[in-house]
């Protein structure tokens, strides 16, 4: 029988897991469907519409690989491994898409003046672009701090360095250091980017109380809503990438208990939370979200009216 601990956990993960499959569909709906209407789709809709698909296939390949761990602990080596490389793709698109509106966002909102500044600003479609092919050198690299890979090249190896232990560590701490490089450079570029808008944000605030407009300047409340989706950002992606160190360094021989849950929910809590974020702070899909909720309310009482009219 399993503990309330575990029940509770898992029951976390399922709200987060439902949660987080219908705001990601959501996202990619409302984009596609403007997309179609107006024949035309603008570079952050690109993004968050991206972001979106990796984001559900993230999810999906995470409470995958942990009801094969559990439940099926003998099931074939070729689809786990198929799991961990769909899993990797998915892990990759999804957090440099995120770094990337982070960027998108800073350069749209921010001024600084700085001639480099401007330049990029002026070509933000660029700057993100090329950060996206960018991305796509560090994929290989990914793909190298897998099990899969780990089990196919580095394992028959280190097998066959006997009474060499120096070597051996030598060779896993260096696998270990460029896994944190790779994992954790995106967010070093996020943390900087939001520090970067806080500092922009605080000259913004001195400037206008001078002026006397204050906290209730148009431009203020941009500055504010992007900085709440920023940090947003930074601080699940800071637990969810703790999480990836978590359990592929210490949980392999945890997966059935519920210690293994912790880092499971705080993963995907980051697709999950993020994006509902990213909802309430984009107009479009905020309204269309509002328009849903009450058409369902509409229909509730349409349906309650007649079942008491039955």
């Amino acid at each position: 029988m399993r503990s309330f601990l575990w029940n509770i956990l898992v029951t976390v993960i399922i709200a987060e897991f439902v949660i987080g499959n219908f705001a990601n569909a959501f996202i990619a709906l409302v984009n596609c469907t403007d997309w179609v209407k107006r024949k035309r789709i603008s570079v952050v809709d690109r993004i968050l519409t991206a972001l979106a698909v990796s984001r559900i296939g993230l999810m999906w390949t995470l409470v995958t690989g942990w009801f094969l761990k559990v439940f099926h602990p003998t099931a074939c080596t070729k689809v786990a491994n198929i799991t961990w490389i769909i899993w990797e793709i998915n892990n990759h698109f999804n957090v440099w898409l995120a770094t990337i509106l982070t960027i998108f966002y800073f350069l749209k909102i921010t001024n600084f003046s700085n001639f480099i500044f401007h330049y990029l600003k002026k070509r933000v479609n660029k700057v993100s672009l090329v950060i996206f092919w960018g991305a796509l050198v560090f994929l290989p690299f990914s793909y190298m701090m897998t099990p899969v890979y780990e089990t196919k090249n580095i394992k028959g190896y280190l097998e066959n360095v006997t009474g060499k232990p120096e070597l051996k560590g030598g060779i896993y701490l260096s696998r270990r250091i460029l896994f944190m490089l790779v994992k954790f450079l995106p967010f070093l570029m996020s943390l900087t980017c939001s520090l970067l808008l806080i500092s922009s944000l605080i000259s913004h605030l001195k400037k206008m109380k001078l002026q006397g407009k204050g906290f209730q300047d148009l431009s203020t409340k941009v500055h504010v809503k992007v900085l709440l989706i920023v940090a947003s950002f930074v601080f699940l992606f800071a637990i969810y990438s703790v999480s990836v160190i978590t359990s592929s360094w210490y949980m392999h021989d945890l997966c059935l208990k519920p210690v293994y849950l912790f880092p499971l929910a705080s993963e995907i809590l980051y697709p999950s939370g993020h994006s509902c974020v990213l909802i309430w702070g984009n107009k479009k899909l905020k309204q269309a979200f509002i328009l849903i909720l009450c058409q369902a309310k509409c229909w509730l009482k349409g349906f309650e009216t007649f079942i008491f009219i039955g």
